[in-house]
Formats: C-alpha cells, sequence, structure tokens
C-alpha cells in the first residue's frame, strides 16, 4: 500500500516521540536536533520508511546511553517525495523552523545535490546515500560538511569495470540515463576499463520519459558490443530490454540493482531477464554493527536488514554523528563536531560496534567505529568504499554470485 505524505507522517509520529522517552535527564541540557529527511513516498518508497525509522532508533539508543556531548538527539522527519523541489522545501522547514543542525538520509543525487546549497548556508551537516560524483566537490561540498554512505557512481563504475573483466567481455559499451547519475556510472566504469587497457566501442546518453528507445538501441548495437553497461533506472531500463529482446541480439547486461531487480524480472520474465548482472553495494553484513542494526530494522519493520542497504547507512549516520559530538565535548558547535567524523570512524583506533561502546573506548584515546553498511574510512571528499554484490538473473530469479571489493 502506498501512503500519502501526511498519512505517512501521521503514522510515523507516535515513533518521534521515541528518542524524548529519556530526555529526562538532560532537562537542563540542549538537544542536538536533526532532520531526517528521507524518500518516503516517490520512487524511494522501498527503502524510505525503514531508513527513517532507523534514524529514530538508532537516536533512541543514543540517548539510552546516556546522550552525546552531553545532550540528547531530537529528531524532526519529513518526506522528500523523492522529488528535489519537494526535498527542497522540507529542508527549508527542518533548517528554519525545526533548527536542526544535521539533515540525514537524503536519497537520490537530484535531491542531495538540490538540498546542499540549503545546508552549506546554514552550514549543517549533510549526510546522503547518493551517487553523483559532484556530491564530492565543490560548489556542493564547498564547506566540507556533506558526508556519503553510499559508494559513489565512480566507485560504481569500477565495480562494473572489475565485474566485466571477471566476466571476460572484450567489446563492452555503455548506455546512461542523462543526469548525473547515470552519467556517472557509465563514465567511472570508462575511466576505469581504459586503465586496464580496454577500448569502449560505443557510448549513449539517453533523455528519459521515452516511450521507446529503439534509435539508442540501435547506435550501441552497432557497435557490437559483448556487454552493455546501463547507468539507468527501472522504468527505462524495463523498455529498453524488452525492444533489445525483440531484436534477437545477444549482448549481455552489466545493470546497477536498483535497475536490475525483481520488479524488472517480474515485469519482462524470465525468459528476457536471463543472464543480466546485477551490481550493488552492500553492507558490512559480518560485522557486529551490522547485528545490532538488523536487530532494530527486525523489530521496526519486521523484514531482515539485508533488504534495505540504505536504513544500515541511515543507522550509521546517527552513530558516526554521536560519537564525533561525544568526541568534539560538550556543547560542540557543527564545525567542531564535522572535524571529528573522521576520527571516529577512521583507522588506527580501538575497533567499536556500538554507540555506547564506542562512548566508553574514548575515554581511553582514538576510536574506530566500523559501521554496519560499511567500514566508513571517509576520504578527503567524505566518501566510502564499501564492497559490491554481482549477481546473475536465473530462471526468474536473481541470485548473488560473488563479492567485489574495490
Amino acid at each position: 500500500m502506498t501512503l500519502s505524505r501526511r498519512q505517512t507522517l501521521a503514522g510515523l509520529a507516535g515513533t518521534l516521540l521515541l528518542p524524548a522517552l529519556t530526555r529526562g535527564a538532560f532537562a537542563q541540557t540542549a538537544a542536538f536536533r536533526i532532520g531526517a529527511l528521507n524518500p518516503v513516498t516517490g520512487a524511494g518508497a522501498p527503502y524510505g520508511s525503514g531508513m527513517q525509522k532507523m534514524i529514530l532508533a538508532a537516536a533512541e539508543m543514543v540517548n539510552a546511553a546516556g546522550g552525546a556531548g552531553g545532550r540528547t538527539l531530537e529528531i524532526s522527519a519529513e518526506d522528500s517525495q523523492t522529488q528535489p523541489q519537494a526535498a527542497v522545501l522540507a529542508a527549508k522547514k527542518l533548517i528554519e523552523v525545526n533548527k536542526v543542525q544535521a539533515i540525514l538520509g537524503t536519497w537520490a543525487s537530484g535531491v542531495s545535490l538540490a538540498v546542499a546549497p540549503l545546508t552549506n548556508d546554514a552550514g549543517i551537516l549533510l549526510m546522503n546515500t547518493s551517487g553523483a560524483p559532484a556530491l564530492s566537490v565543490p560548489p556542493a561540498n564547498a564547506k566540507g560538511l556533506l558526508y556519503r554512505f553510499q559508494a559513489t557512481n565512480d566507485r560504481f563504475g569500477r565495480a562494473f569495470a572489475e565485474v566485466a573483466k571477471k566476466e571476460g567481455f572484450k567489446r563492452p559499451a555503455t548506455m546512461a540515463f542523462n543526469n548525473a547519475s547515470g552519467i556517472g556510472n557509465t563514465e567511472g566504469f570508462k575511466k576505469a576499463w581504459e586503465a586496464q587497457g580496454g577500448k569502449v566501442v560505443a557510448e549513449v546518453v539517453y533523455e528519459p520519459n521515452q516511450p521507446s528507445y529503439r534509435a539508442e538501441l540501435q547506435k550501441v548495437l552497432a557497435a557490437k558490443p559483448d556487454v552493455i553497461v546501463m547507468g539507468s533506472y527501472l522504468a527505462d531500463t524495463t523498455i529498453i530490454l524488452r525492444e533489445w529482446f525483440q531484436t534477437g541480439e545477444t549482448t549481455k547486461f552489466i545493470i546497477p540493482a536498483w535497475a536490475a531487480n525483481p520488479q524488472l524480472v517480474q515485469a519482462l520474465g524470465p525468459e528476457v531477464t536471463e543472464g543480466i548482472i546485477a551490481v550493488d553495494s552492500i553492507s558490512n553484513e559480518g560485522s557486529d554493527a551490522f547485528k545490532a542494526y538488523d536487530a532494530a530494522y527486525q523489530k521496526a519493520m519486521g523484514q531482515s536488514g539485508l533488504s534495505n542497504v540504505y536504513a544500515a547507512m541511515t543507522w550509521d549516520m546517527v552513530v558516526v554523528l554521536a560519537l564525533a559530538m561525544e568526541a568534539a565535548g560538550p556543547n560542540a558547535d557543527v564545525a567542531a563536531i564535522a572535524a571529528k567524523l573522521r576520527e571516529v570512524a577512521g583507522p588506527g583506533g580501538k575497533p567499536v560496534s556500538t554507540f555506547a561502546e564506542g562512548k566508553a573506548a574514548l575515554k581511553d584515546g582514538k576510536i574506530d567505529y566500523q559501521g554496519a553498511s560499511s567500514i566508513l574510512d571517509f576520504d578527503q571528499y567524505g566518501d566510502v568504499t564499501p564492497d559490491f554484490s554481482v549477481s546473475f538473473a536465473s530462471k526468474g530469479k536473481i541470485e548473488r554470485k560473488y563479492v567485489v571489493k574495490l
């Protein structure tokens, strides 16, 4: 069932009280205000509710452990609707009305790129789950206040290149949806492939929302590729694969898993989708941090945490932020907290898996929070490098075959 924005937020209202339940012990201290801006409706709806509930659950966990830096966490939640315009309005409300000091969990590059100027102007943190390379550098990350918990599209492209090499392809071509994410995927692939001495035989960028992509397909197929690497979404991928199958060509496809998923198989059937390769970033599944997140996700959503890779990211956002607050000390401002984010999650300290464990260990020295979503070693741009799953469609199912580490 799809909920309207009003219905969804009303449904979350009871949950929003949870982080305040332990607030009595902190009556004399100010709360640190966080905006949860997630895709509860729109294209990101399969993930957004779980993402938002994990921000609430992690904040409750932090407050139950005595808070961070002498402060409780207070959450205000909004729905981005997976639309940049709606996200900007929601972000303005969070910043100007709720006075949040960080916005967590924006999903889709267009949304994060639209919200970044607002958070920069306000001097607050923006933690996102988007892939566009433009989020790593100015103007989006002009102040170093953006932190990304998802693989960049460039890293996705590098993973695609590793898969193409492992599978023995020799003549790859690319097709990309004309936006920062789609082009970022295929350009990342091309850069990595050519660095290994390969050549891309054709590159096509297509405009969205077309009823047919036959002209673009003909251009790609004319180059006789043995695999087509996609930077695409579910709707356009569905049309492209249907029209490709009608040509009778036997070219293979490497596709990001947000497009090559069970919905695609259901729409096209097993014959059309047989053999397509789906690539996705995966959580830090064997870690103790993932076990803690998974228990919280199952309690909140009634499903395995494996079903929502983005929810593990929002869980980590709260934990890392709280640990940075604890490391920065009482009443630290946003700049001082941001300066501690790499320190509490980077290598060289005592490995920890939960906020309570990290808070205790900070009394004795440096810590290294190894997250539920990845090990969270932020680079100079605030980006992380998760592992990637490689799955194949076979007889109507998509099953993981191996993992690629960059």
